[in-house]
């Protein structure tokens, strides 16, 4: 069954606990047993209890929070465009057949009267240790906010807020936001998280460190889906990118 098919499952509201898991019990028609912001799921620190931080759980995560926040930032410019919708689906590889449970999250998750901040919260504690994922997943909602063209002001307004709840700090925001205007629109050295004051080494010090954190093959080894890895090599190419443009500046190639 592929994670669309699993987002639904009887059993995720239970393994879940905390917003998400509300909204998982909610789909799968049963009572749940909402966990608060101090039990096992919502801290790193218990990490493998249970068997509750395995992949699985991970990929659900994931792909819940790219939907939940994807809804939610539907609402923060009172829109949901057509492009916006093509792009959630061409990127994110939804089979026809699972377009029913990916619109049954969403609408549960645009009806639901809590923010955008107690699911980023969770979605931060839980990946904690794979910042990375984080990112990833603020790139799938920056892709889908640009789709049509445009990212709004109220829509960078809760990507930052997304950003501070999973706890990244500004310098990763700033990096995140250049890299999701493009090499050509934003600057190659904010991309790279490094000043024009860095030298030759610690240029390629930095790119290499970007481009290991963010290979796919370890991003999917660390919780995200492997539907979504079309993101990830996006993003990858705008870190090549961004490094060819400043080694051309440089004379290094």
């Amino acid at each position: 069954m592929s994670i669309w098919g699993k987002i639904v499952g009887g059993a995720a509201g239970f393994a879940f606990g905390g917003p998400i898991g509300a909204l998982l019990g909610g789909l799968a028609g049963h009572a749940v047993d909402v966990m608060n912001e101090s039990t096992q799921l919502d801290s790193p620190d218990q990490e493998g209890q249970d068997g509750l931080h395995g992949d699985r759980t991970k990929n659900i995560a994931f792909t819940i929070g790219v939907i939940v926040l994807g809804a939610k930032m539907a609402k923060s410019d009172g829109k949901v465009t057509k492009d916006e919708i093509s792009a959630f689906k061409e990127v994110f590889h939804i089979p026809p057949e699972e377009m029913k449970n990916v619109g049954r999250v969403f609408d549960q998750a645009k009806r639901d009267a809590r923010g955008y901040e107690p699911y980023a919260r969770q979605l931060g504690k839980l990946f904690a240790r794979e910042p990375q994922i984080l990112e990833e997943l603020l790139n799938g909602l920056f892709h889908i906010a640009r789709a049509d063209g445009d990212v709004t002001p109220e829509e960078l307004d809760f990507l930052n807020g997304v950003a501070r709840e999973f706890g990244l700090s500004d310098n990763d925001w700033q990096r995140i936001k250049a890299s999701n205007y493009g090499p050509d629109a934003a600057d190659p050295y904010s991309i790279l998280g490094i000043s024009r004051e860095s030298s030759d080494e610690e240029l390629k010090k930095a790119y290499r460190q970007l481009v290991r954190d963010n290979h796919p093959d370890k991003l999917v080894a660390q919780g995200m889906p492997e539907e979504f890895v079309n993101v990830a090599n996006d993003k990858l190419a705008r870190i090549n990118e961004a490094y060819d443009k400043i080694s051309r500046q440089r004379g290094l190639r």
